[in-house]
């Protein structure tokens, strides 16, 4: 059911000639070549890493007859299968494991080249090793280089590698020779010119009047006019009319959603009346580092918010690696990340426990050692991943066939991990083609992506949602601007199309010869955003204006826990199923525009000159683009404090780069966001 990579060119003949290592219980003949990244043509190349320098790789040992196992892991999410959702296990997987024998020549080979091994996976399918670059260079036949492309700076093979000796024959994929860091996938509301957000709230200050005095989701005002001159000139002059938007409301609120606010705009309400609220599921959170203070930081949040506190036996903090400085989540901004998946997941479902598993390192090669320790340690079937290492054109297939490794192992064992899919739209590739992150492109990953929701201001009440695609026009700073500057995107779901995997089976029906992302989604925009609670310097704040796909990813995961719960055992990775569901189990995110879009009309010595809504976001309207929700937001009032002589944007909520919203599948929000009760008990009915 599930298809595999493809790739191209020179890298590609290496990987084809490989498929054909799967007759069961043969060792190939001549070793596996593991091939460059094709991003390294295009990159910058900083030079040759420091031959000192320590490194981590976990090698993956080729399994016995790897076409079965493949086949066996399809038929696990086939509804025809007599073995459809029975997760394999570890007497299962063992059939096809390499032979104690096989990984012994392969630790003699990596110990013989100098690196020393840190651990042997308990099923004998990876081992891990460390050693400084020069003898990693030496037992894989290589040169690491260090690059930079697209503002990352990545390490990667100059040269195919290959474990030297026989060893090299049993190598199916290695993490930690190309190397990427991780990083969370957060978006802070703030003034786009200066990037600075809203001051924190001190908590004792929100505590003495409560969360419902400083977060609202009455974001969207009434269509108004509005007139912006130029101070000291007659000419030009600036007249709109459409919907209102501001960041915080007439008493100071920002534009957020409480945990209750959000609970009832995704239908949670009767799930919880039903008793369905997660009670005896673990939600996962893989994070980087940790930080002193997560669960204090949430019970603040959950005691404002009226929902029940963490204790000894519904959190708990795991270090897979060993304990980090405890410096190291806050220095890194992991810390933020942490409280936001913490306190967001637990919002969504409150009966369940939340196991933060926290890496000691945020490079691919340590993320893939907590993956694989989640799995192997059954430490939770939901898992929340709110990162990624880099987009699908320049993750080279070390990184993506080492991710297959563990998510295919996942797959197996029942364990949903959903990821991110990112805040950057299509990246800037101007198209949907290879803008897929990693590794929420995955065949074998979840990927989830970001919406908008904002109020009805027609009277009717309710919310609006759209695809998560904030962008930019600059009207007015301090005196009119003819014609308007257009800023672009500065957040919007990820997504795209793989060029690397194929489309897997339960992506038949949409268009497309890739892996397209996302799968699902849910809030994610941070001007439509959530409050966390965060301690900074030893004292506690309120921080508004929070989201990303990073927001996105635990309310997902939150609500596939309570699936699980309904159907009383795991269901797997959830992507397959979420192609299936029933009309009414997720809500369909439509292309949508009102009829009170801003428009406007500027005067100069020329004349006049009409802008439609389309035209004030001129060239960032797509072909693709048939809707979205736009807004005057006075940004800045003028100096005398009115607003015609102030800084005003034309505020684009829905427009997400090439990427938009359809009827159906789309590359922002995939089939749509979960609705509640009906989405659980459709998802349950699955098992």
């Amino acid at each position: 059911m599930l298809s595999r990579p493809f790739t191209a060119g020179r890298a590609a003949v290496s990987f084809a000639c490989l498929l054909s290592f799967t007759m069961a219980g043969q060792v190939p003949a001549f070793a596996k070549v593991l091939a460059v990244s094709p991003a390294i043509q295009k990159a910058s190349d900083l030079g040759a890493v420091d031959p000192g320098q320590p490194i981590k790789l976990t090698v993956y040992l080729t399994m016995h007859n790897q076409a079965a196992f493949d086949d066996a892991v399809d038929k696990l999410y086939d509804p025809q299968s007599p073995t459809y959702h029975k997760w394999m296990s570890d007497e299962d997987i063992a059939k096809y494991a390499p032979t104690p024998a096989e990984l012994k020549i392969v630790q003699q080979e990596l110990e013989k080249n100098g690196l020393s091994v840190l651990s042997i996976d308990s099923d004998g399918l990876s081992i891990r090793v460390q050693g400084p670059a020069a003898n990693v260079e030496k037992a894989f036949q290589t040169q690491l280089h260090s690059f930079s492309l697209n503002g990352k700076t990545f390490r990667a093979p100059v040269q195919e590698a290959q474990l030297t000796g026989a060893a090299g024959a049993l190598v199916s994929s290695v993490v930690g020779l190309e190397q990427h860091t991780v990083k969370p996938l957060l978006k802070h509301a703030g003034d786009p010119r200066t990037g600075l957000a809203k001051p924190p709230i001190s908590l004792a200050t929100v505590e003495a009047k409560g969360l419902g005095s400083y977060v609202t989701t009455n974001c969207l005002q009434p269509a108004a006019e509005q007139t912006y001159v130029t101070p000291g000139a007659a000419l030009p002059i600036g007249v709109y009319f459409g919907n209102s938007y501001d960041l915080s409301d007439a008493t100071g609120r920002a534009c957020d959603f409480a945990p209750k606010d959000l609970q009832t705009h995704y239908n949670m309400k009767a799930a919880y009346a039903a008793g369905y609220d997660g009670t005896g599921q673990t939600i996962v959170l893989l994070e980087g580092y940790g930080y002193p203070t997560i669960e204090s930081d949430a019970n603040a949040l959950f005691k404002l918010a009226g929902l029940p506190l963490l204790t000894a036996s519904t959190f708990q903090i795991v270090y897979p690696d060993g304990v980090p400085n405890p410096q190291a989540g806050i220095l890194t901004g992991w810390d933020v990340e942490i409280a936001l998946d913490v306190q967001w997941a637990h919002s969504m479902a409150p009966g369940a426990k939340i196991v933060v598993v926290a890496s000691n390192g945020q490079d691919n090669e340590d993320f893939q050692y907590a993956m694989n320790y989640i799995i192997k340690n059954k430490i939770g079937y939901v898992v929340s991943d709110s990162w990624e290492e880099d987009t699908d054109l320049i993750s080279g297939p070390l990184e993506q066939d080492s991710y297959t490794t563990v998510l295919k192992y996942a797959a197996a064992k029942g364990v949903s991990f959903q990821f991110s899919s990112g805040d950057g739209g299509d990246g800037g590739l101007g198209t949907p083609i290879g803008a897929a992150g990693v590794p929420a492109n995955n065949p074998y990953a979840t990927a989830v992506g970001g919406t908008t929701v904002l109020n009805k201001n027609n009277g009717n009440g309710g919310f609006w949602e759209v695809g998560w695609g904030d962008t930019l026009s600059f009207i007015a700073s301090f005196g009119v601007l003819d014609p308007p500057e257009s800023l672009g995107l500065i957040g919007g779901s990820g997504g795209g199309e793989s060029v690397y995997f194929k489309k897997p089976a339960w992506q038949s029906g949409i268009a497309g010869t890739g892996r397209q992302v996302p799968d699902i989604a849910a809030l994610a925009d941070p001007y439509t955003g959530v409050p966390i609670v965060l301690t900074v310097d030893g004292e506690q704040y309120l921080e508004e204006g929070w989201g990303g796909t990073s927001l996105a990813s635990p309310i997902v995961t939150g609500i596939l826990a309570i699936a699980n719960q309904v159907a009383g055992a795991p269901l797997g990775q959830a992507a397959p199923l979420l192609a299936t569901l029933p009309v009414g189990a997720l809500r369909d995110v439509l292309p949508l525009s009102t009829p009170t879009n801003l428009f406007g009309t500027v005067v100069d010595s020329s004349g006049a000159t009409y802008y439609s809504p389309a035209a004030l976001f001129s060239p960032y309207i797509y072909p693709a683009q048939v809707g979205f929700i736009s807004a005057n937001w006075l940004e800045i009032p003028g100096p005398d404090g009115l607003a015609s002589d102030g800084v005003a944007l034309d505020f684009g909520f829905g427009i997400d780069s090439s990427l938009a919203t359809t009827v159906g599948w789309d590359n922002v929000t995939g089939w749509g966001v979960p609705n509640g009760l009906a989405f659980i008990q459709a998802m349950a009915q699955a098992k």
